[in-house]
């Protein structure tokens, strides 16, 4: 089982969602980011983290240490799911390539249609598919 499978199911069988993880080179610093619709707190992370390190030593997974976090307020949008879970919501996106000389875009989150994610732009709609996103996050509200 490769690792992403393993903190996938560790995490989600604890009752988060797996947002995002992190290695550092030759994987000695792991970071997992986790959320749930509530939000979460030091103990979500501190649960997250003690299951993943029983996890890691049964299944032999050398590393030297584990950081558990939130996600953040600008958290990163991966699945489908996501641009459906937050539609309503600011969101900044990067494309991998161009579309008329423009690569950042920010608008609105209309959700997915036809398995593409949705954006109201200033410019009017962007409509893209997930594997032409190069990055994309919330914009935090404050």
């Amino acid at each position: 089982m490769q690792l992403l499978e393993i903190i996938e199911q560790t995490v989600s069988g604890l009752g988060y969602e797996l947002v995002d993880f992190e290695t550092s080179p030759r994987a000695r610093l792991l970071t997992v980011f986790i959320d749930k619709p509530e939000g979460i707190n030091v103990d979500d992370c501190a649960t997250v983290s003690n299951q993943l390190t029983r996890v890691f030593t049964v299944e032999n997974i050398d590393f030297d240490r584990l950081e558990v976090s939130s996600p953040g307020l600008d958290r990163p949008l991966k699945k489908l799911s996501d641009f459906e879970r937050f539609a309503g919501e600011q969101a900044n996106i990067r494309l991998r390539v161009a579309v008329e000389n423009q690569r950042n875009f920010t608008g609105t989150l209309l959700g997915v249609r036809d398995g593409r994610v949705c954006l109201e732009t200033e410019k009017g709609e962007l409509v893209v598919a997930l594997e032409e996103l190069d990055k994309a996050r919330l914009v935090p509200k404050f």
